[in-house]
């Protein structure tokens, strides 16, 4: 199940790495991460973190490319880490922490946006525009789903012939208008008494709660006696009718612009541009404003199977609203990358 990640204890089920094994799978994916290219024994031995020859660091990487961490692409060349090598450094790096990146990145967020935050929109754009170019991956949001938003107010206005606009204001700040078609004559008065009631009974509401009641309520229309609120519970049930839900993108140059991908575009290109695939993998996850880590074959669709996701929630109190996110090679620095994502859900959390 996407979501459901091999912690340490069941990757190193009956293959327990040994310190030297650890520091030298470390040293592979920092490695690997700052230049793609094949990993020799040599070059790793040069490290300052080591005092072992090249010979023994060779029979290391071998043993670890046994267990199956690392891989050796040519006969010839050095190693480079799997999708399980990777999921060991990334657990590693939760056991270890992250120190003073977070408050680094958080203070670095409020000081780009602080006049930003009365517009959620516009402030998803900035941040991941923001963390895209810190990263130099793809970064991502996506925005408030009306039916988790709590309503503040509705407003509905008399159009041209049976048509209506309304008007709704979230608590989250989330701003929505809708022409509605209505069968029956009402006049500004009588949208006004409408409007009057509908915040009434239905403000602080999530638009879930809202839909709920107002099903109900249809479901026995006929004992509805006053023509007013029958009449304000079809219009409600338009008028919290929403699209699919979208994702903002930015950085999708920075990420099919990187070396491995040379000969990928059309395909990585094709598998971000599918958002419906992108919603079902963000939507299998567990939740939380921890970041979840889907490394590589981790991921359940086969066009993210060279990526990396890193993804969290941004909420109200237990209430999730949406998510934040970066797409990037299996290779990104999972040591900034994760952090930052966190620091994003911290920050989109407080500013809402």
């Amino acid at each position: 199940m996407p979501g459901v990640l091999p912690g340490p204890e069941e990757i190193d089920r009956g293959m327990e790495l040994n310190e030297r094994g650890r520091k030298v799978l470390e040293e592979v994916v920092d490695t690997y991460i700052q230049r793609p290219v094949p990993v020799g024994s040599r070059l790793v031995a040069k490290s300052d973190k080591f005092n072992l020859s090249s010979a023994t660091i060779r029979n290391i990487m071998a043993d670890l490319e046994e267990m199956g961490f690392l891989v050796q692409p040519h006969t010839s060349a050095g190693r480079v880490p799997t999708d399980m090598g990777y999921r060991y450094y990334v657990d590693a790096l939760r056991e270890k922490g992250f120190g003073m990146v977070e408050e680094k990145f958080l203070a670095s967020l409020h000081k780009s946006f602080k006049d930003t935050q009365d517009d959620i929109n516009r402030l998803l754009n900035d941040v991941t525009a923001k963390v895209s170019s810190m990263s130099h991956c793809l970064a991502f949001a996506v925005p408030l789903r009306a039916d988790n938003t709590t309503l503040n107010r509705v407003q509905l206005y008399r159009y041209r012939g049976n048509r209506t606009v309304a008007m709704l204001l979230t608590n989250e700040g989330l701003v929505t208008s809708k022409v509605l078609y209505t069968d029956f004559g009402l006049s500004q008065r009588d949208l006004d008494r409408i409007s009057d009631y509908l915040n009434s009974e239905f403000s602080s509401c999530t638009i879930d709660e809202i839909k709920a009641v107002v099903m109900e309520q249809m479901s026995r229309e006929k004992e509805l006696a006053d023509v007013l609120i029958t009449n304000a519970m079809q219009i409600c049930r338009e008028a919290l009718v929403f699209p699919d839900c979208d994702i903002i993108f930015s950085g999708v140059s920075e990420l099919i612009g990187l070396p491995e991908f040379a000969d990928q575009v059309n395909s990585i290109a094709r598998a971000i541009e599918d958002k419906h695939t992108i919603i079902d993998i963000l939507d299998g996850l567990n939740g939380g404003m921890q970041a979840e880590v889907l490394i590589g074959g981790e991921n359940p669709e086969s066009g993210f199977r060279h990526l990396s996701i890193i993804t969290s929630e941004y909420r109200q109190g237990d209430r999730s609203l949406g998510r934040v996110g970066m797409i990037g090679p299996t290779r990104m620095d999972y040591s900034n990358a994760i952090p930052l994502v966190e620091v994003m859900a911290r920050y989109i959390s407080s500013a809402i």
